[in-house]
């Protein structure tokens, strides 16, 4: 499901790009510090710390050796390297990262403790630890109204795809016991909000095509008669400025805490 740079960042990648930026800048970390990104997927986060935090280093993992090619084209900042490895299981000694951050990930992960626990194992004592996931059960209302419609037309198999209810993490409670519960002090919750504006509904649609991520990935395994369903559905209820533009909006819950 993750393999694909290029379509990832078509369906999603451009819109986490506008909101890491955002997360970076929020954390107010002082400068020259080393940093480590949890699922670094196509640099979008990586791209930010650098940009908007001006780090001594940034390291970059991710299991998907797609995505991390992706990465290492688009971000060639001496101060940034990436290395394949899990969010579980991260190759590098205890207090060893001044900031770790992970964005848009943790809920992917089969088990989200154990790599929390380790995200605070390998941040030193006094570090920041932080992390933002979408708000798949309303907030992120590109892939909300996508699910919305597909349950109307295939509710039995949504049931048990939608995302708004399969990662329960994806809440301001739940996110935030994950942190405190892998030893973090001083753990808060917040909330990034951005608009998402498509120029058109091909726009939108488009990269539902790509198979990257739940919803495309449902999408592609059904038959053509249905993905038409879908989409006229979804052409027919999304709102649409006069001139054609789609104003959506997308919402991502933020953690942090102390190690």
């Amino acid at each position: 499901m993750w393999q694909s740079g290029e379509a990832y960042e078509a369906y999603i990648g451009r819109w986490s790009r506008r909101i890491a930026e955002t997360f970076v800048r929020q954390l107010d970390a002082p400068a020259s510090r080393r940093w480590l990104d949890v699922g670094c997927g196509t640099g979008a986060l990586t791209s930010a710390v650098l940009t908007a935090a001006d780090p001594a280093e940034v390291v970059g993992v991710d299991p998907s050796g797609g995505f991390l090619k992706t990465a290492r084209a688009g971000v060639t900042d001496p101060r940034a390297s990436f290395t394949l490895a899990d969010a579980r299981e991260l190759p590098f000694p205890d207090d060893h990262f001044d900031v770790t951050v992970s964005g848009l990930v943790l809920n992917f992960v089969p088990d989200p403790a154990k790599a929390a626990a380790e995200i605070a194992r390998v941040t030193a004592a006094g570090g920041l630890a932080a992390a933002y996931l979408w708000d798949l059960a309303e907030g992120m209302e590109l892939i909300r109204r996508f699910w919305d419609a597909a349950a109307e037309l295939d509710p039995v198999r949504v049931a048990d795809l939608d995302e708004g209810r399969r990662f329960s993490l994806c809440r301001p409670e739940p996110f935030g016991r994950l942190w405190t519960e892998a030893g973090l002090t001083g753990v808060s919750v917040g909330e990034i909000k951005i608009p998402t504006v498509f120029s058109g509904f091909d726009d939108y649609w488009q990269p539902f095509l790509g198979a990257q991520g739940p919803a495309p990935a449902y999408l592609a395994t059904l038959p053509e008669a249905r993905r038409d369903q879908i989409r006229e559905l979804l052409r027919s209820r999304l709102p649409t400025n006069p001139d054609g533009s789609i104003p959506l909006s997308a919402r991502a819950w933020v953690v942090r805490g102390t190690a």
